[in-house]
């Protein structure tokens, strides 16, 4: 069912790549280039900045329309060495391998999803001294799916006691709500709120993750 949302999302989509979400650059800017994990990559904004940016970069997403896109589109960038991408449910599997960044960027989806258990999994895929960067809408655009004026956002502390991770090991390192001017369809632009969570892997944690499930059957 998730496939099926997701490719017809993508499906006759004219272009992919795009902007990259601004604080995945503010965050990774910084950062000594290493191998990322780019969960729910969708057009590869992401993929291919961080690509280009000298890192390593796995794409991840349910939509095979959207891996094989980005995929193409990294090779006639000339990014292939440095981009791989794979397709995963992350209800059923997560792409193995460690990382020295795990970026969830609007991580959200109207499906039901265990959203907690495949981020704490992410968590557990961090190399010493990695980063969760965990970015959530926090407000309503004025082209946003869901337009219900109640609808309540989890803030940044609320999703770190959601994930239940043991903070010696997994510490937080910012958990905040900054305002940014958003572009939309159309050249729309409207004042949004982020709710960005960053946890950072302090020492191994790989022992205990074997317990926890990578979940990986592998790439489809």
């Amino acid at each position: 069912m998730a496939e099926t949302f997701w490719d017809r999302h993508y499906r006759g989509r004219a272009g992919w790549g795009g902007r990259a979400n601004p604080l995945l650059v503010e965050t990774a800017g910084p950062l000594a280039p290493g191998a990322a994990l780019d969960l729910g990559c969708g057009t590869g904004g992401d993929t291919i900045w961080l690509a280009r940016h000298g890192w390593h970069v796995t794409g991840v997403d349910v939509s095979g329309r959207a891996v094989e896109g980005v995929r193409a589109h990294a090779a006639g960038l000339g990014l292939a060495d440095r981009v791989m991408t794979e397709r995963h449910d992350l209800a059923d599997s997560f792409p193995a391998g460690e990382f020295d960044l795990v970026s969830a960027q609007y991580f959200q989806t109207p499906l039901e999803l265990d959203r907690a258990r495949i981020l704490r999994t992410a968590a557990h895929a961090l190399r010493p001294g990695g980063l969760l960067l965990i970015v959530d809408h926090g407000s309503i655009a004025p082209w946003s799916w869901n337009q219900d004026p109640d609808t309540h956002f989890p803030t940044p502390d609320e999703v770190a006691a959601e994930l239940g991770l043991d903070p010696a090991t997994w510490p937080v390192v910012r958990a905040d709500t900054p305002r940014r001017e958003a572009t939309g369809p159309g050249g729309r632009t409207a004042t949004v709120v982020d709710n960005v969570l960053i946890i950072r892997s302090v020492k191994d944690a790989r022992p205990r993750a074997l317990g926890e499930a990578r979940l990986a059957k592998g790439a489809q």
